[in-house]
């Protein structure tokens, strides 16, 4: 029993040495070296660094609004006698929405314009007797206080008769009707809304803190839910000239042109003002290699080598990264084959050994 216990053993001792004798071989033990992976070249390409504009981007978001917009509504309380509009219709200035019954305001004005007219008549008749002198002074005042009087009653009776009359201040496009021809309103009522849509206002806050990158007449973009994809240019109108100093913002007024009527108010906008203009070195997106919270970047050293450097990034724009530090132009960073660097690593650039040759001599590089 014990002597099967020993050739077990040895015969289990055999198979592991055989085994390791194995693996020492295919990993890179052999004097050959084949399998030794960590010592192939890494095939990379690359991406040589160069200056790009960049700008920095004030966001914010904000509800249209019109240019004007006014609820019309009825001054008196009557019955609607006329409604001269149709639903979104565009109309001008001075435009007659509605009417309100106005029968016995009619005939007062035509008492009141013959009253004047009486006036007017006995004025000029006592104004011939008194040449001839038949009337007195006072009585010509008299008359001619009279005469004031008519036209003071029939100008109050015009007014009031104006009041009927429902009239667009400005122009612009009227909205849907709220009452009916004969439907009784009183003051306060809305009969329909009035707004002027051919520019759009946009009211937005700015931290303090990006205050001093906003000015009157910088160009703002902004796009809608409505229209993926689509930008709308406008300009800064206003700055308010206060600072909310629960937030720490101002409301910044900016306008855009909307003739065509697309943006309508109420609508939720993204707002992006671009501000400090620059141009800065950029490294593409894909060469960087996040370490935490520091960023590096592989570049090729002496005897194809790589070497890890870290550096300082800014702004970020599709595709690209703004350096800030850690790099100068014409630099060559690694833009594929990241995932399989490592400091000391040694470089292959894809394609073969002539590739090879031309980055030597001009930094051979492909774009992202």
């Amino acid at each position: 029993m014990t002597l099967k216990r020993y050739f077990l053993a040895l015969a289990s001792i055999v198979v592991l040495a055989l085994v390791g004798w194995s693996l020492w071989g295919t990993t890179g033990g052999g004097k050959d070296g084949r399998g030794d992976r960590g010592q192939q070249p890494v095939l990379v390409t690359l991406y040589k660094v160069e200056k790009r504009p960049f700008v920095d981007v004030i966001e914010a978001v904000g509800s249209a609004r019109a240019n004007e917009s006014i609820d019309l509504t009825a001054k008196l309380s009557d019955t609607v006698a006329r409604l001269n509009f149709a639903d979104g219709q565009k109309v001008g200035a001075g435009f007659v929405v509605a009417e309100m019954a106005s029968v016995e305001q009619v005939a007062d004005m035509k008492a009141a314009e013959a009253n004047l007219r009486e006036q007017d008549q006995a004025l000029a008749r006592a104004q011939k007797l008194r040449e001839r002198g038949f009337v007195s002074n006072a009585s010509l005042d008299a008359l001619r206080a009279a005469r004031d009087s008519a036209a003071a009653r029939l100008a109050a009776t015009k007014s009031r008769m104006a009041d009927r009359t429902l009239r667009t201040p400005f122009a612009g496009r009227l909205g849907l009707r709220r009452v009916s021809a004969g439907a009784l309103v009183r003051p306060g009522d809305i009969i329909t809304t009035l707004d002027d849509i051919s520019r759009i206002k946009i009211d937005f806050p700015v931290s303090e803190t990006q205050l001093a990158g906003v000015g009157i007449g910088q160009k703002v973009r902004a796009a809608a839910a409505a229209f993926p994809g689509e930008v709308f240019s406008g300009t800064v109108e206003s700055i308010d000239t206060r600072i909310d100093t629960a937030s720490r913002a101002v409301t910044v007024r900016a306008v855009f042109p909307n003739e065509q009527g697309r943006l309508l108010p109420g609508m939720l906008m993204t707002i992006g003002i671009e501000t400090n203009p620059r141009s800065s070195l950029a490294v593409a997106e894909q060469a960087l290699v996040p370490v935490e919270t520091r960023q590096y970047v592989y570049l090729v050293a002496e005897g194809d080598k790589a070497e890890r450097r870290e550096i300082t990034t800014g702004t970020r724009v599709p595709g690209y990264v703004e350096v800030l530090a850690g790099l100068k132009p014409g630099d060559s960073v690694v833009l594929e084959g990241t995932l399989k660097m490592r400091p000391g690593a040694t470089i292959k650039l894809a394609g073969g050994e002539d590739k090879q040759a031309d980055r030597r001599k001009d930094g051979g590089v492909r774009k992202p």
